[in-house]
Protein backbone atom coordinates (compact mmCIF):
# COMPACT_ATOMS: atom_id res chain seq x y z
CA UNK A 1 0.00 0.00 0.00
CA UNK A 2 1.66 3.27 -1.02
CA UNK A 3 2.32 5.99 1.85
CA UNK A 4 0.45 8.65 1.27
CA UNK A 5 2.01 12.56 0.86
CA UNK A 6 2.00 14.22 4.06
CA UNK A 7 3.40 17.81 5.55
CA UNK A 8 6.80 17.23 7.19
CA UNK A 9 5.29 17.92 10.80
CA UNK A 10 2.47 15.24 10.08
CA UNK A 11 5.57 12.88 8.52
CA UNK A 12 7.71 13.37 11.88
CA UNK A 13 4.11 12.97 14.03
CA UNK A 14 4.24 9.63 12.39
CA UNK A 15 7.75 8.49 12.76
CA UNK A 16 7.37 9.17 16.52
CA UNK A 17 4.28 7.79 16.43
CA UNK A 18 5.95 4.62 15.25
CA UNK A 19 8.76 4.17 17.54
CA UNK A 20 6.54 5.23 20.51
CA UNK A 21 8.63 8.30 21.70
CA UNK A 22 6.69 8.61 24.58
CA UNK A 23 7.57 5.35 25.86
CA UNK A 24 11.05 7.27 26.68
CA UNK A 25 9.40 7.70 29.87
CA UNK A 26 10.02 4.42 30.79
CA UNK A 27 13.63 4.59 29.92
CA UNK A 28 15.13 7.63 30.23
CA UNK A 29 14.70 7.87 34.31
CA UNK A 30 16.24 4.61 35.02
CA UNK A 31 18.98 5.77 32.62
CA UNK A 32 19.77 8.81 34.98
CA UNK A 33 19.23 6.79 37.84
CA UNK A 34 22.45 5.04 36.40
CA UNK A 35 24.02 7.84 36.23
CA UNK A 36 23.36 9.22 39.93
CA UNK A 37 23.41 6.15 41.44
CA UNK A 38 27.19 6.50 42.74
CA UNK A 39 28.70 9.86 43.55
CA UNK A 40 31.01 11.20 40.89
CA UNK A 41 32.35 14.49 39.16
CA UNK A 42 29.75 16.48 37.53
CA UNK A 43 29.72 15.78 34.05
CA UNK A 44 30.04 18.20 31.11
CA UNK A 45 27.63 18.81 28.72
CA UNK A 46 29.12 17.42 25.98
CA UNK A 47 28.34 14.29 27.74
CA UNK A 48 25.36 14.47 28.66
CA UNK A 49 24.90 15.09 24.74
CA UNK A 50 26.26 12.15 23.76
CA UNK A 51 24.46 10.19 26.77
CA UNK A 52 21.15 11.66 25.39
CA UNK A 53 22.04 10.68 21.75
CA UNK A 54 22.80 7.45 22.62
CA UNK A 55 19.97 6.83 24.59
CA UNK A 56 17.39 8.01 21.94
CA UNK A 57 19.30 6.29 18.68
CA UNK A 58 19.34 2.96 21.00
CA UNK A 59 15.59 3.38 22.10
CA UNK A 60 14.66 4.25 18.50
CA UNK A 61 16.67 1.59 16.32
CA UNK A 62 15.23 -1.16 19.13
CA UNK A 63 11.39 0.00 18.27
CA UNK A 64 11.85 0.03 14.46
CA UNK A 65 13.54 -3.35 14.97
CA UNK A 66 10.46 -4.50 16.64
CA UNK A 67 8.25 -3.48 14.75
CA UNK A 68 9.73 -4.65 11.31
CA UNK A 69 9.87 -7.60 12.89
CA UNK A 70 6.61 -8.09 13.79
CA UNK A 71 4.49 -6.19 10.86
CA UNK A 72 2.82 -9.35 9.72
CA UNK A 73 1.68 -10.42 13.15
CA UNK A 74 1.02 -6.78 13.70
CA UNK A 75 -1.41 -6.74 10.10
CA UNK A 76 -3.19 -10.19 11.84
CA UNK A 77 -4.05 -9.16 14.91
CA UNK A 78 -7.43 -6.49 15.40
CA UNK A 79 -5.85 -4.19 18.41
CA UNK A 80 -2.72 -3.67 16.11
CA UNK A 81 -3.59 -3.42 12.69
CA UNK A 82 -4.03 0.48 13.22
CA UNK A 83 -0.15 0.29 13.34
CA UNK A 84 1.95 2.55 10.69
CA UNK A 85 3.49 -0.23 9.04
CA UNK A 86 0.02 -2.76 8.61
CA UNK A 87 -1.94 0.48 8.22
CA UNK A 88 0.17 1.44 5.67
CA UNK A 89 0.98 5.04 7.02
CA UNK A 90 4.78 3.98 6.35
CA UNK A 91 6.84 2.17 3.79
CA UNK A 92 8.88 -0.64 5.11
CA UNK A 93 11.78 1.40 3.14
CA UNK A 94 10.88 4.31 5.43
CA UNK A 95 10.87 2.05 8.71
CA UNK A 96 14.84 0.09 7.79
CA UNK A 97 15.93 4.31 7.29
CA UNK A 98 14.69 4.89 10.37
CA UNK A 99 16.55 1.86 12.33
CA UNK A 100 19.46 2.43 9.85
CA UNK A 101 19.75 5.90 10.97
CA UNK A 102 18.97 5.50 14.22
CA UNK A 103 21.60 2.75 14.81
CA UNK A 104 24.09 4.69 13.02
CA UNK A 105 23.57 7.95 15.66
CA UNK A 106 23.95 5.24 18.36
CA UNK A 107 27.75 3.82 17.16
CA UNK A 108 28.67 6.97 16.56
CA UNK A 109 27.42 8.52 20.21
CA UNK A 110 29.05 5.00 21.79
CA UNK A 111 32.76 6.09 19.73
CA UNK A 112 32.47 9.44 20.94
CA UNK A 113 31.69 8.41 24.46
CA UNK A 114 35.42 6.22 24.59
CA UNK A 115 36.31 2.67 23.30
CA UNK A 116 34.84 0.86 26.46
CA UNK A 117 31.14 1.74 24.80
CA UNK A 118 32.73 1.08 21.10
CA UNK A 119 33.26 -2.63 23.04
CA UNK A 120 29.93 -2.97 24.10
CA UNK A 121 27.73 -1.55 21.71
CA UNK A 122 26.79 -4.64 20.30
CA UNK A 123 25.57 -6.05 23.25
CA UNK A 124 22.16 -3.79 23.57
CA UNK A 125 21.70 -4.42 19.64
CA UNK A 126 21.43 -7.86 20.15
CA UNK A 127 19.06 -7.82 22.57
CA UNK A 128 17.39 -5.98 20.54
CA UNK A 129 17.79 -8.29 17.62
CA UNK A 130 16.94 -11.32 19.76
CA UNK A 131 13.44 -9.78 22.11
CA UNK A 132 11.21 -9.57 18.69
CA UNK A 133 11.54 -13.09 18.22
CA UNK A 134 11.34 -14.56 21.90
CA UNK A 135 7.24 -14.78 21.29
CA UNK A 136 7.25 -17.27 18.83
CA UNK A 137 9.25 -19.94 20.61
CA UNK A 138 9.18 -18.96 24.44
CA UNK A 139 6.35 -17.68 27.05
CA UNK A 140 9.69 -15.72 29.10
CA UNK A 141 9.08 -13.39 26.05
CA UNK A 142 8.19 -11.26 28.45
CA UNK A 143 12.23 -11.25 30.30
CA UNK A 144 13.52 -9.91 26.91
CA UNK A 145 11.97 -6.71 27.10
CA UNK A 146 13.16 -6.55 31.07
CA UNK A 147 16.00 -7.20 29.64
CA UNK A 148 16.26 -4.40 27.14
CA UNK A 149 15.49 -2.24 29.77
CA UNK A 150 18.02 -3.58 32.21
CA UNK A 151 20.11 -2.04 30.21
CA UNK A 152 19.52 1.55 30.60
CA UNK A 153 20.90 2.13 34.10
CA UNK A 154 23.87 0.13 33.46
CA UNK A 155 24.48 2.28 30.78
CA UNK A 156 23.79 5.44 32.32
CA UNK A 157 26.43 4.01 35.08
CA UNK A 158 28.76 2.93 32.51
CA UNK A 159 28.55 6.93 30.86
CA UNK A 160 28.97 8.41 33.84
CA UNK A 161 31.52 6.04 35.45
CA UNK A 162 34.03 5.26 32.84
CA UNK A 163 36.41 3.82 35.72
CA UNK A 164 33.64 1.55 36.49
CA UNK A 165 33.87 1.17 40.55
CA UNK A 166 31.04 0.67 42.80
CA UNK A 167 28.37 -0.81 40.65
CA UNK A 168 26.79 -1.98 42.95
CA UNK A 169 23.12 0.44 42.93
CA UNK A 170 23.66 0.20 39.22
CA UNK A 171 22.99 -3.61 39.25
CA UNK A 172 20.15 -3.29 41.82
CA UNK A 173 18.60 -0.54 39.43
CA UNK A 174 19.12 -3.16 36.32
CA UNK A 175 17.59 -6.13 38.28
CA UNK A 176 14.78 -4.30 39.37
CA UNK A 177 14.23 -2.91 36.02
CA UNK A 178 14.49 -6.82 34.70
CA UNK A 179 11.45 -7.58 36.97
CA UNK A 180 9.42 -4.68 36.90
CA UNK A 181 9.45 -4.01 32.85
CA UNK A 182 8.85 -8.09 32.80
CA UNK A 183 5.71 -7.41 34.96
CA UNK A 184 4.03 -4.93 33.27
CA UNK A 185 4.74 -6.82 29.80
CA UNK A 186 2.59 -9.57 31.35
CA UNK A 187 -0.32 -6.71 32.04
CA UNK A 188 -0.19 -5.78 28.76
CA UNK A 189 -0.20 -9.20 26.85
CA UNK A 190 -3.67 -9.81 28.58
CA UNK A 191 -5.28 -7.62 25.56
CA UNK A 192 -3.73 -9.91 23.14
CA UNK A 193 -4.75 -13.33 25.29
CA UNK A 194 -7.17 -14.60 22.50
CA UNK A 195 -5.13 -13.60 19.23
CA UNK A 196 -1.76 -15.15 21.04
CA UNK A 197 -3.25 -18.44 21.30
CA UNK A 198 -5.21 -18.58 17.86
CA UNK A 199 -2.48 -17.60 16.03
CA UNK A 200 0.53 -19.63 18.45
CA UNK A 201 1.74 -16.74 19.92
CA UNK A 202 4.10 -17.65 23.28
CA UNK A 203 3.20 -15.41 26.43
CA UNK A 204 2.65 -16.18 29.88
CA UNK A 205 -1.23 -15.19 29.39
CA UNK A 206 -1.38 -17.87 26.49
CA UNK A 207 0.07 -20.38 28.48
CA UNK A 208 -1.25 -20.19 32.09
CA UNK A 209 -4.27 -17.83 31.77
CA UNK A 210 -4.87 -14.44 32.54
CA UNK A 211 -5.05 -15.13 35.93
CA UNK A 212 -2.22 -17.69 36.43
CA UNK A 213 -0.17 -14.78 34.22
CA UNK A 214 -1.38 -11.89 36.45
CA UNK A 215 0.11 -13.74 40.17
CA UNK A 216 3.58 -14.20 38.02
CA UNK A 217 3.24 -10.52 37.08
CA UNK A 218 2.13 -9.74 41.22
CA UNK A 219 5.29 -11.53 42.40
CA UNK A 220 7.96 -9.92 39.83
CA UNK A 221 6.27 -6.55 41.11
CA UNK A 222 6.70 -7.80 45.01
CA UNK A 223 10.31 -9.12 43.52
CA UNK A 224 10.89 -5.33 42.35
CA UNK A 225 9.38 -3.47 45.89
CA UNK A 226 12.18 -5.65 47.16
CA UNK A 227 15.43 -4.76 45.28
CA UNK A 228 14.10 -1.21 45.24
CA UNK A 229 14.29 -1.36 49.13
CA UNK A 230 17.76 -3.08 48.85
CA UNK A 231 18.79 -0.58 46.85
CA UNK A 232 17.62 2.18 49.13
CA UNK A 233 19.63 0.71 51.90
CA UNK A 234 22.90 -0.18 49.74
CA UNK A 235 22.49 3.93 49.19
CA UNK A 236 22.66 4.70 52.56
CA UNK A 237 25.41 2.93 53.66
CA UNK A 238 26.97 4.84 50.76
CA UNK A 239 26.41 7.96 53.43
CA UNK A 240 26.30 6.89 57.02
CA UNK A 241 26.75 9.89 58.62
CA UNK A 242 23.48 11.62 57.01
CA UNK A 243 20.63 12.28 59.39
CA UNK A 244 17.19 10.76 59.05
CA UNK A 245 15.30 13.83 58.55
CA UNK A 246 17.46 13.92 55.50
CA UNK A 247 16.84 10.60 54.26
CA UNK A 248 12.85 11.07 54.89
CA UNK A 249 12.53 11.92 51.04
CA UNK A 250 13.94 8.82 49.94
CA UNK A 251 12.36 6.91 52.32
CA UNK A 252 9.18 8.95 50.86
CA UNK A 253 10.00 7.97 47.57
CA UNK A 254 10.66 4.29 47.76
CA UNK A 255 7.20 4.44 49.60
CA UNK A 256 5.57 5.83 46.76
CA UNK A 257 7.43 3.64 44.23
CA UNK A 258 6.13 0.57 46.12
CA UNK A 259 1.97 1.77 46.04
CA UNK A 260 2.37 2.67 42.31
CA UNK A 261 3.37 -0.87 41.93
CA UNK A 262 0.90 -2.25 44.31
CA UNK A 263 -1.85 0.20 42.66
CA UNK A 264 -0.68 -0.77 39.27
CA UNK A 265 -1.43 -4.93 40.00
CA UNK A 266 -4.81 -3.87 41.36
CA UNK A 267 -6.16 -2.22 38.14
CA UNK A 268 -4.39 -4.44 35.64
CA UNK A 269 -7.81 -5.59 34.91
CA UNK A 270 -7.61 -1.75 33.42
CA UNK A 271 -4.22 -2.24 31.04
CA UNK A 272 -4.83 1.29 29.53
CA UNK A 273 -4.60 3.01 33.41
CA UNK A 274 -2.18 0.24 35.00
CA UNK A 275 -0.05 0.29 32.13
CA UNK A 276 -0.17 4.13 30.53
CA UNK A 277 -0.85 6.33 33.06
CA UNK A 278 0.43 4.45 36.38
CA UNK A 279 3.21 2.59 35.77
CA UNK A 280 4.73 5.42 33.69
CA UNK A 281 5.41 7.22 36.79
CA UNK A 282 7.60 4.17 38.52
CA UNK A 283 10.77 5.26 36.67
CA UNK A 284 10.55 8.68 37.77
CA UNK A 285 9.62 8.33 41.23
CA UNK A 286 12.47 5.87 41.54
CA UNK A 287 14.50 8.32 39.86
CA UNK A 288 13.89 10.86 42.54
CA UNK A 289 14.76 7.97 44.97
CA UNK A 290 17.80 8.05 43.89
CA UNK A 291 18.24 11.68 43.95
CA UNK A 292 17.04 12.13 47.56
CA UNK A 293 19.45 9.49 48.55
CA UNK A 294 22.42 10.76 46.81
CA UNK A 295 21.08 14.04 48.09
CA UNK A 296 21.06 13.04 51.78
CA UNK A 297 24.60 12.30 51.41
CA UNK A 298 25.48 15.69 50.60
CA UNK A 299 25.42 14.33 46.38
Amino acid sequence: MATPALPVAARLRTYASFVRLEHTLFSLPLLLAGVFSVPGPALPWARWALIAAAAVGARTAAMSLNRIVDRRIDALNPRTQVRELPAGRMRLAEAVALLVGSTLVYLAACAALGPFFVQVAVVPLAVFALYPYLKRFTAFCHFGVGLALALAPLAGYAAGHPDLLAPGPALLLAAFALVWVSGFDIIYATLDEAFDRSAGIHSMVAWLGRERALSVSRWLHRGATLLLLALLLTLFRASPDASFLARVPAIVCFAAAASLLEWEQRLAEHVDLAFFKINVWVGVVVLAMVLAARWAGGF
